[in-house]
Protein backbone atom coordinates (compact mmCIF):
# COMPACT_ATOMS: atom_id res chain seq x y z
CA UNK A 1 0.00 0.00 0.00
CA UNK A 2 3.02 2.60 1.02
CA UNK A 3 4.50 1.79 -2.57
CA UNK A 4 1.12 2.50 -4.48
CA UNK A 5 0.82 5.82 -2.49
CA UNK A 6 4.01 7.00 -3.27
CA UNK A 7 3.60 6.04 -7.05
CA UNK A 8 0.16 8.19 -6.64
CA UNK A 9 1.98 10.87 -5.20
CA UNK A 10 4.55 11.13 -7.60
CA UNK A 11 1.72 10.83 -10.14
CA UNK A 12 0.12 13.81 -8.80
CA UNK A 13 3.23 15.84 -8.50
CA UNK A 14 3.80 19.54 -6.99
CA UNK A 15 4.97 17.95 -3.75
CA UNK A 16 1.78 15.66 -2.69
CA UNK A 17 2.45 13.32 0.15
CA UNK A 18 -1.52 13.48 1.40
CA UNK A 19 -3.64 12.10 -1.00
CA UNK A 20 -7.78 12.84 -1.29
CA UNK A 21 -10.17 10.15 -3.05
CA UNK A 22 -12.89 12.21 -4.75
CA UNK A 23 -16.07 11.23 -6.55
CA UNK A 24 -17.42 14.26 -7.99
CA UNK A 25 -20.93 13.72 -8.88
CA UNK A 26 -20.78 15.97 -12.28
CA UNK A 27 -17.66 12.94 -13.66
CA UNK A 28 -21.14 10.73 -13.33
CA UNK A 29 -24.37 12.55 -14.02
CA UNK A 30 -22.80 15.29 -16.91
CA UNK A 31 -19.92 12.51 -18.60
CA UNK A 32 -21.58 9.91 -17.68
CA UNK A 33 -19.06 7.82 -16.25
CA UNK A 34 -19.47 4.68 -13.64
CA UNK A 35 -19.64 5.15 -10.12
CA UNK A 36 -20.08 1.38 -9.20
CA UNK A 37 -17.37 0.22 -7.80
CA UNK A 38 -17.00 -3.60 -8.31
CA UNK A 39 -14.32 -6.31 -7.59
CA UNK A 40 -13.33 -7.06 -11.29
CA UNK A 41 -13.71 -4.96 -14.91
CA UNK A 42 -14.57 -2.08 -12.77
CA UNK A 43 -15.09 1.21 -14.71
CA UNK A 44 -15.64 2.90 -11.59
CA UNK A 45 -13.88 6.24 -12.66
CA UNK A 46 -13.10 8.84 -9.09
CA UNK A 47 -10.38 11.61 -8.60
CA UNK A 48 -7.19 11.63 -6.60
CA UNK A 49 -5.89 14.94 -5.55
CA UNK A 50 -3.34 16.41 -3.13
CA UNK A 51 -5.30 16.72 0.26
CA UNK A 52 -3.00 19.92 1.14
CA UNK A 53 -3.47 21.41 -2.30
CA UNK A 54 -4.83 24.68 -0.76
CA UNK A 55 -1.82 25.33 1.12
CA UNK A 56 0.72 25.39 -1.38
CA UNK A 57 1.41 27.49 -4.31
CA UNK A 58 -0.26 25.32 -6.96
CA UNK A 59 -3.10 27.08 -9.91
CA UNK A 60 -6.89 26.14 -9.25
CA UNK A 61 -7.65 23.17 -11.15
CA UNK A 62 -10.86 24.82 -13.72
CA UNK A 63 -11.66 21.62 -15.14
CA UNK A 64 -11.11 19.34 -11.42
CA UNK A 65 -12.82 22.10 -9.54
CA UNK A 66 -15.87 22.36 -12.03
CA UNK A 67 -16.32 18.32 -11.52
CA UNK A 68 -15.78 18.51 -8.16
CA UNK A 69 -18.83 21.28 -8.19
CA UNK A 70 -17.20 24.54 -6.63
CA UNK A 71 -19.99 26.95 -7.84
CA UNK A 72 -22.00 24.67 -5.09
CA UNK A 73 -20.17 24.63 -2.58
CA UNK A 74 -16.89 27.08 -2.85
CA UNK A 75 -14.53 24.21 -2.74
CA UNK A 76 -11.68 24.43 -5.47
CA UNK A 77 -9.05 22.03 -6.35
CA UNK A 78 -6.02 23.02 -6.68
CA UNK A 79 -2.78 21.41 -8.31
CA UNK A 80 -2.89 18.08 -10.26
CA UNK A 81 -5.74 15.45 -10.66
CA UNK A 82 -5.33 11.88 -10.95
CA UNK A 83 -7.97 10.22 -12.89
CA UNK A 84 -8.08 6.30 -11.76
CA UNK A 85 -10.65 3.18 -11.60
CA UNK A 86 -11.61 1.71 -8.28
CA UNK A 87 -11.51 -1.61 -7.69
CA UNK A 88 -12.54 -3.69 -4.73
CA UNK A 89 -9.56 -5.29 -3.52
CA UNK A 90 -9.40 -7.42 -0.19
CA UNK A 91 -10.58 -5.11 2.37
CA UNK A 92 -11.12 -2.31 0.54
CA UNK A 93 -10.96 -0.12 -2.12
CA UNK A 94 -7.36 -0.28 -4.25
CA UNK A 95 -6.45 2.18 -7.54
CA UNK A 96 -5.90 1.26 -11.04
CA UNK A 97 -4.93 2.10 -14.33
CA UNK A 98 -8.39 3.38 -16.25
CA UNK A 99 -9.23 0.82 -19.37
CA UNK A 100 -8.63 1.90 -22.49
CA UNK A 101 -12.41 2.26 -23.78
CA UNK A 102 -12.77 4.37 -20.77
CA UNK A 103 -9.81 6.17 -20.89
CA UNK A 104 -10.55 7.31 -24.63
CA UNK A 105 -13.99 8.45 -23.40
CA UNK A 106 -12.66 10.42 -20.16
CA UNK A 107 -9.61 11.71 -22.28
CA UNK A 108 -11.60 13.49 -25.34
CA UNK A 109 -14.16 14.95 -22.65
CA UNK A 110 -11.75 16.46 -21.21
CA UNK A 111 -9.93 17.73 -23.97
CA UNK A 112 -13.37 19.36 -25.08
CA UNK A 113 -13.99 21.26 -21.42
CA UNK A 114 -10.48 22.29 -21.53
CA UNK A 115 -10.84 23.70 -24.73
CA UNK A 116 -14.04 25.55 -23.72
CA UNK A 117 -12.74 26.73 -20.56
CA UNK A 118 -9.94 28.09 -21.95
CA UNK A 119 -12.15 30.24 -24.35
CA UNK A 120 -14.61 31.33 -21.55
CA UNK A 121 -11.29 32.34 -19.50
CA UNK A 122 -9.52 34.17 -22.47
CA UNK A 123 -13.30 36.36 -22.77
CA UNK A 124 -13.46 36.75 -19.58
CA UNK A 125 -9.78 38.41 -18.82
CA UNK A 126 -11.37 40.52 -22.18
CA UNK A 127 -13.92 41.93 -21.05
CA UNK A 128 -12.56 43.18 -17.76
CA UNK A 129 -9.91 45.32 -20.12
Amino acid sequence: MREQNRALYELIGNGCDMIEHVMPVRLYNELGHSNHVKRSNSKCVSMLIDEEGLLKDNETNLIGSYLYGVDQHGQRIVGNVLFVTDVYEGDGISFTGIEPETFEKLHEQLKNMAVAMKATVQSMKGAKA
